[in-house]
């Protein structure tokens, strides 16, 4: 798997899509905006339904709920982690990334364009509440 870059500031459900899928994020967004989600609804970064009805649109299987973040040994080859999480209104927003264990080596694809590098290995620095497994 290879980092997906987010061309919208709030597209990173789209870029996480994009990321699990092997697609740009044009065609990614193309596929959303066909399905009525767009990177401008927040609902997109506030409610997991939308992302999974993306994946489903693409193929990509995932575990129907969402697990609290306990450590990262625990978790599953891919998942989707909800990273940023924080109240704003009294409605809940997080940051979507992708996390990847593949032969012995762990990381995170982050879409945020504003990164230095977007495969991240700073695990301390990231904060998931929860994630979703993704079936690969």
């Amino acid at each position: 798997m290879k980092p997906v870059i987010q061309q919208e500031y709030t597209g990173c459900a789209i870029a996480s899509s994009a990321v699990l899928a092997g697609i740009s994020y044009k065609e990614a967004k193309d596929i959303a905006n066909s399905l009525g989600i767009y990177a401008e609804d927040s609902n997109l970064w506030s409610n997991p339904k939308h992302i999974r009805r993306i994946l489903e649109k693409l193929g990509i299987k995932t575990d129907q709920s969402e697990t609290t973040f306990k450590n990262w040994d625990s978790l599953p080859e891919c998942a989707l982690l909800a990273i940023k999480w924080h109240i704003k209104n009294g409605k809940p927003y997080w940051h979507w990334v992708v996390y990847v264990r593949k032969h012995n080596q762990k990381f995170v694809l982050d879409s945020k364009k504003a990164l230095k590098t977007n495969v991240r290995t700073d695990f301390g620095r990231i904060k998931p509440k929860w994630f979703i497994k993704v079936h690969t």
